[in-house]
């Protein structure tokens, strides 16, 4: 493959601590052992992306000014050493940033070859963009609950697109799911996706009934999204010998815990990540389930979008996104020769 790679190309940059996000021109990167050039097609913005750019879990580590972005599509164009990264040259890829180094909003991206899967003909780059938090995090869910066998279970902030995936596969696989939303028309939405569980968190009796309904179908999986108070809420309504999983903290506030309601009903509360959970499950599986969300890309793992902008419009899209993160993602534009952008 040639193609002539330019010196400096633009990039979002997060300069402050809850500043606002900037244009700027930066040196293209140059890879080295291990690692590939990907000229960026789109990224889009999710509430793992919204975390890292306030620091408000898990990348209290970050160093600032950084490029934010953590997955997006695009194709190889240059590599370091290693039969890998040669092997990706020229090929389309989905690809994620590597740990807390600049990410994927920018004309090109630094990582590792290890964090890029090739596309399928049938995915474009629209598709491709998301193919690797949601989807992933969907799969290694459901890894999490059929291996420590629970008959069913709990997810918080359900009408996320995440959530919808969830209620997709579980129908599937034939495992109830207890879906919890803030308001009515969220619970409407959920169950014309056929979600047969949905309580609202807003109502009087919530709390009632969600332990009512964890204790009767044996709900001992909690996926918790929310945190500050609310998981102490989760973990009242939870059967004997349940697990909280705390993935995401929509609430930016730490979850509040009463030791003792744990002790005592022999439950306990651990914390997921995608990028910590992967490593440790061996190539192997992370192949077949790369080969599973490339599957599924166009029917249970779909991700469904509210706006297209130009990636240099982030700040915008980014506001957006918060306003109303069930209207579906924002997708970052980033080589509009590729991928047309809303009028």
């Amino acid at each position: 493959m040639s193609i002539s790679i330019p010196k400096n190309m633009q990039a979002i940059r997060l300069e402050e601590e809850n500043g606002e996000l900037q244009v700027h021109e930066l040196p293209v990167p140059t890879p080295g052992p291990g690692e590939v050039l990907v000229q960026m097609a789109a990224s889009t913005i999710n509430p793992s992306d919204i975390g890292f750019l306030y620091s408000t879990s898990g990348y209290s580590n970050r160093k600032l000014p950084v490029t934010p972005g953590i997955e997006g599509s695009g194709t190889v164009v240059a590599a370091g050493s290693g039969f890998l990264p040669n092997f990706l040259i020229g090929k389309r890829v989905a690809c994620t940033r590597a740990g807390t180094r600049d990410g994927t909003w920018a004309h090109f991206l630094l990582t590792k070859a290890s964090l890029c899967s090739p596309l399928k003909r049938d995915i474009s780059f629209e598709s491709g963009a998301t193919l690797v938090v949601n989807p992933m995090t969907v799969l290694a869910f459901f890894e999490i609950i059929e291996k420590g066998g629970h008959a069913a279970f709990v997810n918080t902030a359900a009408a996320s697109q995440l959530g919808r995936m969830l209620v997709r596969i579980a129908n599937k696989k034939g495992i109830p799911l207890i879906n919890i939303v803030r308001r009515q028309e969220q619970a409407d939405l959920l169950q014309s996706l056929g979600a047969e569980y949905v309580l609202v968190s807003t109502e009087a009796d919530f709390d009632q009934r969600l332990r009512e309904l964890a204790h009767r179908l044996n709900a001992t999986f909690f996926l918790e999204a929310i945190s500050g108070e609310f998981t102490q809420r989760l973990i009242d309504a939870s059967p004997k010998g349940s697990v909280i999983l705390l993935y995401s903290n929509l609430s930016q506030s730490p979850a509040r815990i009463n030791p003792n309601s744990l002790w005592y009903f022999d439950r306990r509360v651990e914390g997921f990540i995608l990028s910590t959970w992967a490593p440790k499950q061996g190539l192997l599986k992370i192949l077949r389930l790369t080969r599973q969300v490339q599957k599924l890309a166009h029917t249970d793992l779909i991700t469904t979008f509210q706006e297209r902008i130009p990636f240099t419009s982030v700040q915008e899209g980014l506001e957006l996104y918060q306003k109303n993160m069930t209207a579906g993602k924002i997708l970052l534009v980033i080589d509009p020769d590729e991928i047309s952008i809303n009028e």
